[in-house]
């Protein structure tokens, strides 16, 4: 059982910055790959980024596309999301979910994870 833990999330104004933080302790994270996913408040829960297992290729939703950055530290069995240009409509509960040897063709969907983690508060209002 791959345990994922977040970190980072927290409030910005409009146009600020956080970077979330996915980590695990248990096994390494170098062979998953590793999605980020929201929900916002009466919303379904959407894919917005994705690194690879293998290659590092991301991916990216349109409405995070030039200001959400994917990465991956594999030595300290870290991925990471850099938020920058942060909007009011960003403002969701952020999760990471890891695909083993992944992803799949449609990475920005759910049940291709079998791992997640618990989530983190993103608020972004002035």
């Amino acid at each position: 059982q791959l345990l994922l833990v977040e970190s980072g999330g927290g409030s910005a104004q409009p146009g600020g910055s956080l970077r979330l933080a996915c980590t695990t302790s248990q096994y390494t994270l170098e062979y998953y790959a590793v999605t980020w996913f929201r929900q916002a408040p009466g919303k379904e829960r959407e894919g917005i980024a994705c690194i690879s297992s293998t290659d590092g290729s991301t991916y990216y939703a349109d409405s995070v596309k030039g200001r959400f950055t994917v990465s991956r530290n594999n030595a300290q069995n870290t991925a990471y999301l850099e938020m920058n240009n942060l909007k009011p409509e960003d403002t969701a509960v952020y999760y990471c979910a890891a695909d083993l040897w992944g992803p799949g063709s449609k990475w920005y969907e759910e049940p291709g994870y079998d791992y997640w983690g618990q989530g983190t508060q993103v608020t972004v209002s002035s």
